[in-house]
């Protein structure tokens, strides 16, 4: 249940991380709005995306969304207190694999969500702010409870990252917590690497 929330609230997260890169000048909440619609138009009519082209897909989830994530900040809080275990070399694996899953889930399930409506909600932030929750409903179009979907963001020195997600209330990051910690305790760092390894090798051969 968790995962398909997840997906659902897809196009949402490349109106904010798209917004927060375009400047700060107009309301962050409004700038979301115009790009998400800017982007669902790109999926409605682009006939290579609709039939399911994975290769336009990742292109496009690398060039709107992966760059306005904080991968590192979310690898850190998903590991918790394992990570500072981790030497700065596993820090980096983890990282890299935890994005290549991050980012293949995108691509797997771009074309599923050009029918959805996305509503965004004031945003409350005060002008010397670094940290917000950009908060939105998504909502299907074939009917049903809206999902609540909040983006916790931080400004950096490269601009506003998205850090985590929090889809009915719960964490993405802290979802994915217990079972990093399952695979820790059982096989070390070393071995969470190799599952996430294995884990993105075998989506990839899945394609």
């Amino acid at each position: 249940m968790f995962k398909s929330l997840f997906l659902l609230s897809f196009l949402s997260i490349i109106g904010v991380s798209s917004a927060f890169a375009q400047g700060a000048a107009t309301a962050p909440d409004v700038l979301a709005r115009t790009v998400t619609e800017e982007v669902l138009q790109i999926l409605r009519s682009d006939k290579e995306l609709q039939s399911g082209n994975q290769k336009k897909a990742r292109e496009l989830i690398e060039t709107k969304i992966a760059p306005h994530f904080n991968f590192g900040g979310m690898t850190r809080l998903a590991l918790g207190r394992n990570w500072s275990a981790a030497n700065p070399e596993q820090r980096k694996q983890l990282t890299a694999e935890f994005r290549a899953l991050l980012v293949q889930t995108y691509t797997a399930s771009l074309v599923l969500f050009k029918d959805q409506k996305i509503e965004y909600r004031p945003l409350k932030m005060a002008p010397t702010d670094t940290d917000v929750i950009v908060r939105s409903l998504v909502r299907s179009s074939s009917g049903g409870e809206p999902v609540q979907v909040d983006y916790d963001m931080e400004k950096t020195d490269d601009g506003w990252k998205v850090y985590n997600v929090k889809i009915g209330g719960v964490s993405l990051v802290e979802n994915y917590r217990s079972t990093f910690n399952t695979e820790v305790t059982k096989n070390g760092i070393d071995g969470l690497i190799k599952t996430l390894r294995e884990k993105n090798r075998a989506l990839t051969q899945a394609k």
